[in-house]
């Protein structure tokens, strides 16, 4: 029962959009509310009757606390506090959230619930795809309105009916580079367990190739580009994991990082065609103007920004009409960097590096270190380890830390 509420929980927190696109703000917000409570529910009660105390204070993600203590705090100076507030409280859920399912699953209990929810959400998508595009026959907007695609914006569409036609398509989230997002989450996530030879394989590489597919579909540049980073950083993980000792793994992350930079600067120098090819302009199809708007702005509060709202809140007056794009009131940066400058300033750009900077240190010598819990050092790498996270865990539960289970 507990897996079974922390799969409701990710698809909800992963297809956040298609919850709005379905029962709207207000109802958005209530099946947040309900499931706030419902984790408080089960959580304080499995607390409070642990003895020991099962969470380790020190072993607590403190910085990405102190990200959500500054984006509160922030409504003391906000130029939209009722959007600071309103974001904020949403921060802290999905944070209560995160730090649940952390405490209470072990690694191998949170993959299997991630490729579960990741399951509805593909499932979902291919359902809702195949619907408009057989059934319905023209695009339907948000709440299931029906209108004919001649009279409104075609970005204001959940789904628009590509998949049979051609096209890029949206799946059950309504955005294609969400849906892209989340398709390149699942590969890593079903490679993971198919190559710890779970149960049900051939189901997963069958999975597996819906999420491929839909990756392509939904064509977007940013994803095929991190899906580009995380194939070679595979690459060097696995080669790290048979280096013969430390003076192999030096050479190795010398030729790693070297070659890194040599295909860096080949995008660069050769970032036209390659936009060009993948149906972009030079510009990242209004990226830069978006981005300079947004600098300009963040200027004018540079140590703390201009407060906290995470997406922006369009109705906001400070915030609609703003930035247009598409005849649409653009409520986020495109860039993560860019908006955290804009909304908490250097302080917010600095914890933020630092809370990356340390996610990146511990999930990759969790991937390239053997298993190790006491002083023996030979134990067989786990593929499990492959998939990113902090090495460090929120609680000191004892399934989490047995042999058995890691």
């Amino acid at each position: 029962m507990l897996r079974a509420y922390v799969i409701v929980v990710l698809i909800v927190a992963f297809g956040h959009s298609a919850v709005y696109n379905l029962v709207g703000m207000t109802g958005s917000i209530i099946v947040l509310a309900v499931l706030t409570l419902g984790t408080l529910g089960i959580w304080v009660p499995a607390i409070s009757r642990a003895r020991p105390w099962p969470l380790e204070w020190r072993r607590l993600p403190w910085a990405i606390l102190g990200y959500c203590a500054l984006a509160l705090v922030s409504v003391t100076w906000s130029h939209w506090p009722l959007a600071t507030l309103l974001t904020g409280l949403l921060l802290l859920s999905l944070t209560l959230h995160a730090l649940f399912i952390a405490h209470m699953l072990s690694w191998r209990e949170l993959l299997r619930a991630m490729a579960s929810s990741l399951k509805w959400l593909l499932g979902l998508s291919v359902a809702i795809e195949l619907w408009v595009a057989l059934v319905v026959r023209h695009p339907i907007l948000p709440f299931f309105f029906d209108a004919p695609g001649d009279e409104v914006n075609a970005h204001w569409y959940w789904v628009r009916g590509n998949l049979i036609e051609g096209g890029r398509i949206q799946g059950i989230v309504g955005n294609s580079n969400m849906l892209a997002a989340l398709c390149l989450v699942a590969i890593i996530v079903f490679g993971v367990l198919f190559a710890a030879r779970v149960r049900w394989r051939t189901t997963l590489a069958l999975w597996t190739l819906v999420a491929a597919y839909f990756l392509v579909r939904a064509a977007s540049a940013t994803i095929y580009a991190a899906a580009i980073a995380v194939a070679i950083t595979l690459v060097v993980a696995l080669l790290m994991r048979r280096a013969p000792g430390p003076g192999a793994r030096t050479r190795l992350y010398v030729v790693a990082l070297g070659g890194t930079a040599v295909l860096a600067a080949a995008a660069i120098v050769f970032r036209g065609p390659i936009l060009e090819r993948l149906g972009r302009t030079g510009d990242l199809t209004g990226r830069f103007e978006i981005w300079q708007q947004v600098l300009e702005r963040a200027a004018t509060s540079p140590v703390f920004g201009l407060g906290f709202s995470t997406p922006w809140i369009p109705s906001e007056p400070e915030i609609h009409g703003w930035i247009v794009d598409h005849g649409i009131t653009v409520f986020h940066a495109h860039n993560m960097w860019i908006d955290v400058l804009f909304q908490l300033g250097w302080v917010g750009v600095v914890l933020m590096a630092f809370i990356w900077a340390s996610l990146l240190w511990r999930s990759w010598f969790f991937a390239v270190d053997r298993p190790r819990w006491d002083l023996r050092g030979d134990r067989p790498f786990s593929p499990l380890t492959l998939a990113p996270r902090s090495s460090r865990s929120c609680c000191s539960c004892r399934a989490s830390r047995s042999p058995r289970r890691s």
